[in-house]
């Protein structure tokens, strides 16, 4: 099994940044993409940026220049820099991972995603 657990949401005001981060764990063989996806209040879930294992990255154009997403292989890690925070991006974020992995003793690829972590941007 895979576990993905994210960090580092909290409160802020406009204009504030935060870092969220994403670990995964387990039998892990190989993590192909990476990404963040939000879901605020009554919206629906969209995609926020990715970043292949070679390091593209994509965005959504709602945030363009001013979240950044990176990974650390070693670290089976995903980051999300959040910079000029808006209102808007109140929401509760949550990474994603297409995981080559053992289940049962048999090699498995498949989509893994976190509990999620809840950023408020509030004056």
């Amino acid at each position: 099994q895979v576990q993905l657990v994210e960090s580092g949401g909290g409160s802020v005001q406009p204009g504030g940044s935060l870092q969220l981060s994403c670990a995964a764990s387990g039998v892990i063989v190989y993590i192909y993409d990476m990404g963040w996806y939000r879901q605020g209040p009554g919206n629906q879930r969209e995609l926020v940026a990715s970043i292949t294992d070679s390091g593209i990255t994509t965005y959504a154009d709602f945030v363009k220049d001013r979240f950044t997403i990176s990974r650390d292989n070693a670290r089976r890690t995903v980051y999300l820099q959040m910079n000029s925070l808006r209102p808007e991006d109140t929401a509760v974020y949550k990474c994603t991972a297409d995981v080559e992995f053992y289940k049962w003793g048999l090699l498995t690829r498949a989509n893994s995603s976190g509990q999620g972590t809840q950023v408020t941007v509030s004056s």
